[in-house]
């Protein structure tokens, strides 16, 4: 049973407990301030939790079965793929040869592991249709700067670093422009038509010799696949500037379009997404660049090579590069687990992986239309974006909807996102739940929808199955607690 008075382990804490029965220390004594400034040693004791093992096992185990999580419940959060993460994947994660190896061996003695980088370089480059693969960015904003500093420093080295505009849609994922201001760019955002799609007159509008790249989203954060994208890249191209597909959407597309045939030049993945990396509180992620060959100069270095006697090899010399954008080469344990289930899955497989997810979210988007708006009126592709506009009008908002959902044990879709869409409930329910799943989720939220007309407060007043009612988040946003401090001293304006 859960315990809902769950006591932090600070509060537990007994003195004299231990938690673990270790040997007397065998070396020998050190003095602490020889080895670090003094100002970084610590002059009192730590304020530590003293608990059994046996407590620390029960606490924690309590805790981590109120947490969701893909493997305990649907997860239907728009734009995000969280797909389930097949267990073939960490049992391969975990081979002596891939968990034990240290990124500072001579190459000689980790072949294997990157030979498995360089086929896994191979297969996204064969996925997205670009020329090279770096798999160093660490996750997918990462893989964005990365595509927009090498663009950068293209346009530098053929003299036109000039070029400091980067055209963003209003359906773009929400960390483009962020990506782009980081990156040194002075950001341009473009509007969609009435259809969903990038308004190609605003495009023409604003394109110029001042332009460094349109980054697209595709299908965009609607869920719609942008139909005019090789118009688009022409506009782009015709000016100078270069086109960037974000690709955390390519769930949608794999195996079926590649944005190397569409026109791109650069390209990110989200491996942690498409190719089921467990995501999720803070990664780990992977996301890496795909380049066309005029921006193979500039990928990061070091390279993964094969030389010609078969051998692999970092590769260093690569005079125009941006430089090293992560420690050693990008986060290792996700690589092999996406280069898992490419293995697993095969050509066929990764094309039923699109026709799948866009099959259930089509489903689910008519199940669901005639009891929220449905803001564009199509068929749609791995996602789909309903409004609670119907529902506002009755005094409950989208927010409303999200907590209600936790009462029936769904994670809640993305709320209040993409921002031209009012009330907006972002579902993507991924290809690998049952229609017996989608049906379930779907029969909630019409449930909810009913309980709206019938019973608002119900929903105004959710959850209330959940160890925690309804909080304050704004409070909480504003005035957050980091940190245990013992309850005499708590004081929150």
């Amino acid at each position: 049973m859960h315990n809902e008075n769950q006591s932090l382990i600070f509060e537990i804490t007994k003195p004299g407990r231990v938690g673990y029965n270790l040997e007397p220390l065998d070396v020998p004594d050190f003095d602490l301030e020889e080895l670090l400034p003094k100002e970084l040693v610590r002059q009192e004791a730590a304020e530590l939790p003293e608990v059994a093992e046996l407590d620390i096992m029960r606490h924690y185990t309590a805790l981590s079965r109120r947490n969701h999580g893909v493997d305990s419940g649907f997860y239907p959060l728009g734009s995000c793929t969280m797909k389930y993460n097949p267990k073939i994947n960490e049992t391969v994660a975990r081979y002596a040869g891939f968990a034990n190896v240290h990124p500072l061996q001579d190459e000689s003695t980790v072949q294997g592991a990157m030979e498995l980088l360089y086929d896994l370089q191979t297969s996204l480059q064969e996925i997205t249709g670009m020329d090279e693969v770096t798999l160093q960015p660490a996750a997918g904003a990462h893989g964005e700067w990365t595509a927009l500093m090498m663009i950068r420093a293209f346009h530098e080295a053929n003299g036109e670093g000039h070029r400091n505009k980067v055209i963003v849609p209003d359906s773009a994922h929400g960390t483009n422009p962020a990506s782009a201001t980081v990156a040194g760019f002075e950001t341009i955002t473009i509007k969609s038509g009435d259809d969903g799609l990038v308004d190609l007159e605003d495009l023409r509008r604003v394109v110029g010799p001042d332009t460094a790249a349109l980054m697209l989203t595709n299908p965009n954060t609607l869920g719609l696949f942008e139909e005019n994208i090789l118009e688009m890249a022409e506009i782009v191209h015709g000016v100078g500037g270069k086109v960037y597909y974000d690709g955390a959407n390519l769930n949608a597309v794999m195996s079926k379009a590649r944005p190397g045939d569409m026109g791109f030049d650069c390209v990110h993945l989200n491996l942690h997404k498409t190719f089921t990396g467990p995501h999720g509180g803070g990664g780990p992620g992977s996301g890496p660049v795909g380049v066309k060959s005029d921006l193979i100069p500039f990928l990061p270095k070091p390279v993964l090579v094969k030389k010609e006697d078969g051998t692999f090899h970092f590769d260093y010399n690569r005079p125009q590069s941006i430089g090293r954008v992560k420690p050693y080469y990008g986060n290792f344990g996700i690589n092999v687990r996406a280069y898992t289930y490419i293995r697993s899955m095969g050509p066929d497989g990764l094309k039923a992986v699109t026709e799948y997810a866009v099959l259930n979210a089509n489903y689910m988007m008519r199940r669901l239309e005639e009891h929220f708006d449905l803001p564009y009126d199509r068929h749609c592709k791995h996602e789909f974006v309903l409004s609670g506009r119907r529902q506002k009008k009755l005094g409950v908002r989208t927010l409303d909807i999200a907590k209600r959902l936790l009462d029936f044990g769904y994670h809640p879709p993305t709320v209040y996102f993409p921002l031209n869409v009012e009330e907006g409930i972002m579902i993507e329910p991924t290809e690998t739940e049952s229609k017996e799943t989608l049906d379930a989720f779907c029969d909630a939220m019409i449930q909810i929808a009913q309980e709206t007309i019938d019973n608002p407060s119900i929903v105004q007043e959710a959850p209330h199955t959940t160890v925690i009612s309804r909080l304050d988040e704004t409070r909480a946003a504003r005035t957050p607690v980091l940190r245990y401090t013992k309850k005499e001293e708590v004081t929150i304006s």
